[in-house]
């Protein structure tokens, strides 16, 4: 019994040490959030383990451990009729929700969900019923896209989906199927969906053979580019949770097929050192220090180096492609973007490229919503039922779907 109680002892304290991080007091649940993230960087780990046996890429068996514990089928409800069928070849899921009376026609989101360009679904439970809510709540009709992930596929392959779908849902005869109004139609998405997003709307934007436009935009904590990373959001959360530094710029490294011996160079700003004449030009459009406040920027500091490794942009030239990093877009392109909301986190590492992305919209002419939250987290928006419910994700949601309802 003795021997009972002291292995019980250590596993229980093994478990606390595994579980704990030193967390800011201003973050909503935190040791709900401490629990979520143990919960993530176990599932990392094991599907790490699997790539280094050869039994799957890290990416798959990551993508698989989600999958198991959140797919659904396309279930509707009393109010929202849900199917998955495919636009020109591309798997989307479509959420019906009820005419409003007197409103023969729809209005409608083409939504793209979040995961580094390589995890989770459209048919995931969080992005279900969020999309279930959004179809209910604005009487629409929602389009979530289950583009294809890496390591199936890379750069610029995710945008080609979320292009090819949208440009056939946007078609008369198709938004007559769903009863859309052809003037009320936004896209939206959340972190690498929010990066698909910007560059969809950077696209449709510049299409003179677009017959409907775009009416606006719904980008949640999006990230926005891959040329500093070390903004002051990225140094105020380096190992915040779900999202460390060291995490994001690997998932770049994933999106483009590159060299992982890269990260460490990148993390510290190498690839934009001041010899890389690639990125001379570029590096105007992220001078942070003008366009954050000083609430924001406090006693940060820039971090550029006078010699770095040329042969991370040599090799990875995506990192500079706009279509990659919508944040780097020219000015010309910019000020023909639709009305725009962006949500940001005060506690992620993506903070910094929705505000920039904000400030940039705003000079070039757009009207920019800017929401934020400073008890917010990365991924926070999708959890908000149980067991993984936050206060502020259903504030965020809520906040979310309210400025959709009054915009669109």
């Amino acid at each position: 019994m003795r021997t009972s109680c002291v292995v019980l002892t250590a596993l229980v304290a093994l478990a606390a040490y595994y579980i704990y991080i030193p967390l800011p007091s201003s973050l909503a649940d935190p040791w709900k959030l401490m629990l979520l993230d143990a919960t993530f960087r176990g599932a990392q780990q094991v599907s790490n383990l699997m790539h280094y046996l050869g039994l799957s890429h890290h990416l798959l068996a990551l993508n698989f451990i989600i999958g198991s514990f959140g797919k659904k089928s396309a279930w509707s409800t009393a109010q929202v009729n849900v199917t998955d069928t495919d636009f020109d070849g591309v798997e989307v899921r479509v959420f019906e929700g009820p005419a409003k009376p007197g409103e023969p026609l729809k209005r409608s989101v083409v939504y793209i969900h979040g995961g580094g360009w390589a995890l989770a679904s459209a048919k995931i439970r969080y992005y279900d019923e969020l999309c279930t809510a959004m179809a209910e709540e604005l009487n629409a009709v929602i389009v979530s896209i289950e583009y294809r992930l890496v390591p199936k596929v890379y750069f610029p392959e995710q945008i080609h989906d979320v292009v090819r779908a949208t440009k056939y849902f946007m078609q008369p005869e198709v938004l007559q199927k769903y009863s859309v109004d052809p003037g009320r139609i936004g896209i939206s998405g959340d972190s690498a969906g929010g990066n698909l997003a910007a560059a969809l709307g950077q696209q449709f934007s510049q299409d003179a053979n677009l017959k409907n436009k775009l009416k606006v935009q719904a980008l949640i904590y999006p990230v926005l580019q891959a040329l500093d990373f070390n903004t002051p959001s990225y140094q105020q959360n380096v190992n915040t949770p779900i999202l460390p530094r060291y995490v994001m710029v690997k998932y770049w490294v994933d999106y483009f097929k590159g060299n992982y011996d890269f990260v460490q160079a990148m993390i510290v700003n190498n690839h934009t050192s001041l010899d890389v004449e690639e990125a001379t030009a570029l590096r105007a459009r992220l001078n942070w220090m003008s366009l954050l406040p000083e609430s924001i920027t406090k006693n940060y500091q820039p971090v550029v180096q006078a010699t770095g490794n040329t042969r991370i942009v040599q090799e990875i030239p995506q990192l500079l492609d706009a279509r990659a990093a919508p944040l780097i877009a020219d000015q010309e392109v910019l000020q023909h973007l639709p009305k725009t909301y962006i949500l940001t986190c005060e506690h992620d590492v993506l903070r910094d490229d929705g505000i920039m992305y904000a400030k940039r919209l705003e000079s070039a002419g757009v009207e920019v919503t800017l929401d934020h939250f400073e008890d917010g987290f990365h991924g926070c928006m999708i959890f908000t039922s149980w067991p993984t419910n936050f206060s502020v994700g259903i504030r965020t949601r809520n906040s979310y779907i309210k400025w959709l309802d009054q915009n669109l």
